[in-house]
């Protein structure tokens, strides 16, 4: 009986079509995970699904497998009753970011790779400009991605007509659709939704905004609640903490972490604002350790291309604020514009564009960095939800991964209480285990350090902030239509290149021997120093080889001499013979 309870059911056994299983092959899935085993059959019967999953947990496939599969149900119905130009919008994905739209449009083009032809996917979020995209909505693709500004922008534009087509629609991250300030959109939104179709409702977490959403778009669904941990296990996730006297002693365990070569793969560095990211990307280059800032001042094509150039492995560092560092700086300017705002009739709505604009420009919830080894809080963060939000972007899928936290004075209480929250009543153990480094092994460096930090001063942060998004606009703007034409130039295009308001000594990129710790030098591999030139050995007549040049062209003279035959003569005297 036990081995019935504990049988997973197979994609195999789920009745999908031979394509979309030869997609799942080719994606390396094994077997599906805990919400896609439940969510997929229930789907594939007709129920609408509210589903609640933690991040990394596979919520994506989890809608978009019975979607497509659907799909290629209802065409070939068709193609049955010879109506092969009956060609619609039979689905919908609403998301709440214009990055997690491109994540789930990659998705639909990866488990469509084998039915490319049947079943058709476009992304709307992509342009701000509705007649841009009105040739591709013209042809009636089967599934259309945006955020609910988007959608609803075409559909006024006539681009979209959903009003009689659409079977299923889907809303990812619902819960943060209301919060990102898409309320009247969405309820504009479902005004032009047919009468009767399936809906899915997808999130982390429960909260009131998804109740109020659910009693909008849901029909006696049925409830997914995982009974699994937010983070997780410990032997898949290992959290660490390190505690630090000062805030140099920050970048002084970052800097040796990296050089002595401590942290290996791929790594996502949080800090708590903007500033911060950009002080800590000067701090690293000044010891040709490159890395990016996923900055929220960028284009959001940028951020994208960003995120897709660190999953394709093009650098290994990158330096991002998450979603509640930047909701708080967001509130900050709305109260500090709210004298002017008061003046004007439409107050309310500029602090809600103000407010939505910035809480998208965090590391949104829900994007998929891949292959993510290694977790640093820089800066701790201030509560539970944004330390489950950083450290959910490793260990993902069946993959491991560690978080490592910096944790200074003025937050400790803030440690402690997420420890209380993330700990288990039957465990004694701590969940953030005590990083065991040796701080004194590292005073070596410390000079280095105060070297580098004092050379990032204000003005070097603010130049390096502007220069960037100057030459980010210059590239959206200019160069557009030239990557349109050359997409293999825009890969080669690197966000990780040095911004050089900081004057950078060769001598910090080598870490001498006499500074690694003791107990690292046996680990510790230096890269091998390539050999000096050296002069080639002399000959036996060395008085003739001073006058032959050692390098470049030979010496006209002493051509002349070897031509004229008296001068190049030599007589050799030898013993007479009696």
């Amino acid at each position: 009986m036990a081995d019935e309870i504990e049988k997973k059911t197979q994609f195999h056994e789920m009745g999908l079509d031979n394509r979309l299983l030869k997609a799942i092959a080719k994606l390396g899935w094994s077997e599906p995970t805990p919400i896609q085993e439940k969510a997929i059959p229930l789907a594939l019967d007709g129920k609408d699904i509210l589903s609640r999953a933690r991040t990394g947990s596979g919520k994506t496939a989890a809608f978009s497998v019975p979607v497509i599969q659907q799909i290629l149900r209802a065409k070939k119905v068709l193609d049955s009753n010879n109506k092969h130009d009956e060609q619609c919008v039979r689905a919908l994905i609403i998301v709440p970011s214009r990055e997690l739209s491109s994540q789930a449009h990659f998705m639909m083009q990866q488990l469509t790779a084998c039915c490319s032809q049947q079943v058709t996917c476009v992304d709307i979020s992509t342009e701000a400009d509705p007649q841009l995209l009105k040739p591709l909505l013209a042809v009636k693709p089967d599934i259309v991605i945006g955020t609910p500004s988007r959608l609803l922008a075409h559909i006024k534009a006539g681009n979209l007509d959903i009003s009689t087509s659409v079977e299923w629609v889907v809303m990812d991250e619902a819960d943060l659709l209301f919060s990102f300030g898409y309320e009247n959109d969405l309820k504009s939104l479902l005004a032009h939704f047919p009468k009767s179709y399936q809906a899915f409702l997808m999130s982390a977490t429960f909260s009131e905004d998804l109740e109020s959403l659910k009693k909008l778009v849901l029909h006696n669904p049925v409830t997914l609640n995982l009974s699994e941990s937010q983070l997780p296990m410990a032997d898949q996730l290992i959290q660490y903490h390190v505690i630090c006297d000062t805030e140099d002693d920050k970048y002084l365990l970052l800097y040796a972490l990296i050089k002595l070569k401590l942290v290996r793969g791929k790594s996502l560095i949080f800090v708590n604002t903007v500033g911060r990211s950009y002080r800590l990307k000067l701090f690293l280059e000044q010891f040709s350790i490159f890395c990016c800032v996923l900055n929220s001042e960028l284009p959001v094509n940028t951020r994208c291309h960003v995120v897709e150039q660190f999953n394709q492995g093009l650098y290994d560092y990158i330096i991002a604020t998450d979603e509640s560092a930047v909701v708080s700086t967001a509130s900050k300017s709305t109260k500090s514009t709210s004298v002017d705002e008061k003046k004007s009739k439409t107050s309310g709505k500029i602090k809600k564009k103000k407010s939505t604009k910035m809480k998208e420009y965090g590391v949104s919830r829900g994007i998929d960095f891949q292959n993510v080894s290694n977790v640093i809080n820089f800066d701790f963060p201030t509560s539970l939800q944004s330390y489950v939000h950083r450290v959910g972007r490793t260990a993902r899928g069946e993959q491991m991964g560690t978080a490592l936290s910096f944790v200074v004075d003025e937050e400790m209480r803030v440690l402690k209480k997420i420890q209380k929250q993330l700990s288990d009543t039957n465990s004694e153990e701590e969940p953030l285990k005590p990083y065991q480094f040796k701080m004194d092994e590292i005073e070596g460096f410390r000079y280095r350090c105060k070297d580098a930090i004092r050379a990032v001063t204000k003005n070097a942060i603010r130049e390096a902030r502007v220069k960037e998004v100057r030459r980010e606009m210059l590239n959206s703007e200019k160069l557009k239509t030239y990557f349109e034409e050359n997409p293999h130039d825009l890969q080669v295009l690197r966000h990780d290149s040095i911004s050089r308001p900081v004057k950078v000594k060769k001598h910090m990129k080598n870490v001498p021997e006499y500074l690694i710790p003791p107990t690292l030098k046996s680990m510790y591999h230096r890269v091998p120093v390539k050999a000096k030139r050296t002069l080639p050995p002399p000959s036996h007549d060395v008085k003739r080889d001073r006058k032959k040049p050692r390098f470049g062209k030979p010496n006209p003279k002493y051509k002349k001499q070897q031509e004229d035959p008296l001068r190049s003569f030599r007589y050799v005297k030898t013993k007479s013979k009696v």
